[in-house]
Formats: structure tokens, sequence, C-alpha cells
């Protein structure tokens, strides 16, 4: 399954938008405009996934830091509500029959009742629901509003949800019995293959600089901590590596990655042009040179997630390896889906030459943020379609 559509409102710098999303997605904007905002709109997705969704938005502050900061109608309540909409892989999509179920999953929270139980200022879970829409009529899988609510079993029976549920949890995350919900655990299990990478560490103490223990690993961890482990299962499991030397080559040429059999922990290196005996170490790669690697270790494992989602991958790297990391995002758009949050009109450019994808650019208008070419309720304009 792919990501459809995304609804973000009431959060930060975003009062209400929803977007569609193709197989590549590329968001272009100035600091300060709310990029990072629609990127970490959906990694709390994946939080209330995971069940963890409540206590991720209390470590950014809690909901006085997270709650849309401008004025609201009278009335309105303070809530923050997410959505996202799944459906079959492919390449481009619309809300019809034909395609088949799409996986329409919303999340509301917000402030405790004065009379209700929880500490004074933590998120809490308001609504929640899943519901599988594009046959005949929609079919709801789970239903909550507050404290009550229901889920169906693969038969379709309802079963009401636990009264142990707290405020705090999400009952996606709660309900982790893939066989009597398989529907409900399939979303989940999608929602959890996301990767989100963003300010991999290059310090000396980065784990990226040095060996990690030698296990098969055909998909990199959000912090790219198993990176060698990545690039030996290409080299000595898969025994293909020609994406990944065509993309060093590309980035840095006359150089290898040099990947040697691994014992008991996995490691690389780099030789280069002027030094063809001489390989480099991870611990002695300069910062941009290892962020490049992580970014294709992330891109071209022998595995990818159904969703890479890259924040402002430019960060650190020289201008010359941005049309490099360009090519390298729209080969793994070929493979998996992938998301873009970028200020950098070089690889923007980039990559709408290597794929035909228009860049869409976010902006700030009276402190809201809002994508170009897209209403607030997810309309495209004929230009896109």
């Amino acid at each position: 399954m792919q990501v459809w559509s995304v609804g973000i409102e009431g959060y930060r710098s975003v009062r209400r938008l929803r977007f569609p999303l193709r197989r590549l997605n590329v968001f272009i904007g100035e600091n300060g405009v709310g990029k990072t905002n629609l990127y970490r709109g959906l990694q709390l997705v994946q939080a209330a996934a995971s069940g963890t969704l409540t206590r991720e938005l209390a470590a950014e502050g809690g909901m006085e830091s997270a709650l849309w900061a401008g004025p609201r109608k009278k009335n309105e309540r303070a809530r923050i509500k997410l959505r996202a909409e799944l459906g079959a892989m492919g390449a481009d999509y619309a809300y019809t029959a034909e395609t088949g179920l799409v996986q329409q999953y919303e999340v509301g929270v917000g402030l405790r009742m004065p009379t209700g139980a929880g500490f004074l200022l933590e998120p809490q879970i308001k609504t929640e629901s899943l519901a599988f829409v594009g046959g005949r009529r929609p079919v709801t899988m789970l239903e909550r509003r507050g404290p009550h609510g229901f889920a169906r079993d693969e038969e379709g029976k309802r079963h009401d949800l636990d009264e142990d549920l707290l405020p705090s949890e999400t009952a996606l995350g709660s309900l982790n019995h893939p066989g009597q919900f398989p529907d409900l655990h399939l979303v989940r299990a999608a929602m959890l293959g996301w990767r989100f990478y963003h300010a991999f560490r290059t310090d000396p103490a980065s784990p990226l600089r040095h060996p990690c223990l030698a296990v098969t690993t055909p998909t990199l961890s959000s912090d790219a901590s198993d990176l060698a482990a990545v690039f030996a299962t290409l080299t000595h499991i898969r025994e293909d590596t020609v994406d990944l030397d065509e993309t060093v080559a590309d980035a840095f040429p006359g150089a290898r990655l040099i990947v040697p059999e691994p014992g008991q922990t996995a490691s690389f290196g780099m030789t280069y042009a002027e030094f063809p005996n001489r390989v480099f170490g991870a611990a002695e790669l300069s910062d941009g040179t290892l962020r490049f690697l992580a970014l294709a270790g992330a891109l071209l494992g022998y595995r990818l997630p159904p969703l890479v989602a890259l924040n402002e991958p430019e960060t650190s790297l020289h201008p010359d390896l941005l049309p490099p990391l360009g090519r390298l995002i729209a080969r793994a758009a070929e493979r998996t889906q992938v998301w873009v949050v970028t200020h950098s009109q070089i690889l923007a450019d980039t990559l709408e030459s290597a794929a035909g994808v228009r860049p869409r650019r976010v902006y700030k208008r009276t402190g809201e943020t809002l994508i170009d070419g897209i209403t607030t309720l997810g309309e495209v304009d004929d230009e896109d379609e």
C-alpha cells in the first residue's frame, strides 16, 4: 500500500490542509514556512499506529506548543486532526471504485476535559476512525468517540473497545491482534513500515563512523546506525551493487565504495582517484560524504520501505552533490513511494528533470502554511492534473 493523501488540521502553522500524494512528492519552500510541519504531520500518523502519538506531542512541548497558534472561530475546539488515506501501490490514482478499496484513518487529539482523568495539559485522543471506501458503501472498521467505540473483526462483527483503553492511547496502536482484527493490523503494519530520515549524525561518536553488528539488514534504520550492514547485505548477500556503484561514481568521480567481508562486525570505506590503494574508513570521511552515503543506504537498500520520507536531505552537502542526490531519489521512486521536503532549488530542479515531477511550493500567508496549487480541501489545479 502507498499513501494516497494526507490531511493535517490544527497543528502548529497548519490550520487545515489536505493534499494528494504521488509516487514521488517534492515540497520546496523557504525556511520557516512550515515544510517540516507537513513532514512531522505524517510522522505523527505513524506514531498513532505505534501507540506513541500523545507522548510525541508531549515531547514537542505539549498541546500548548503543538496546537495551531492562529485565531479560531468562536466555539471552535482546540484540536489536532491527522488523516491518511492508503491504497494500492501505483504511479497515479483517482478516487474511483475501479481503483479498489481505500483505507481512511483519522485521529483527533485535544486537551483533557476539566472533570476528566489525566494530567492537566497532556494530549488526549478524542476521536479515531478507520473506514474502507471504494466499494458499494463505506465500511467502518474502527470508530471512537472519547472512551467509547468499537472495532470490527474479520467477519464484520462489532466489538466494544476495551474500557481499559486510556485517553492517551490510540485504539489503532492498542488493538494489536492480527488474528481478530486483520484489517486493522494490515493498516497498522503499513504505517509502521514507513521510514523517516533526517539529520544523520556525523560527529566523531556517530554510529555511522563505527562498525556495526554483521546482521543481514535489508532496510536502513531511521538513524542509519546499521549503514555498514546495509552495504554488506547488498555486497555479500544480494551480490548486486550496480546501482550503489553507479551512485557513488556519479557523486564522487573516480571513487569506489569498499565493503570488506564482514566478521562479527560490518564496516565500509572509500578509495579515491588520487589514492586508489588507500582505503579511507568511515571515521575519516567528511561529514558531507558520510551523509550522502547514508542517503544512498536509505534509498538503495535490498528492501525499501513502503514510504521513504526525507526532510531537507541537502543539509551539509556540497552543491555539486545535489544533482547526484536528485538522480538517486528519482531512481528510488521507481521502487517505492518517496516524500522530499527541501529548500534547495537545485535539488527540486534535478528531480523535476529526472522524474518529471513538478515540485510543490510551500508558503505561508498570515501565519498559515499553504501549498501552491492545492486548496485546503485537497483540490488540485488543472495544470497539475
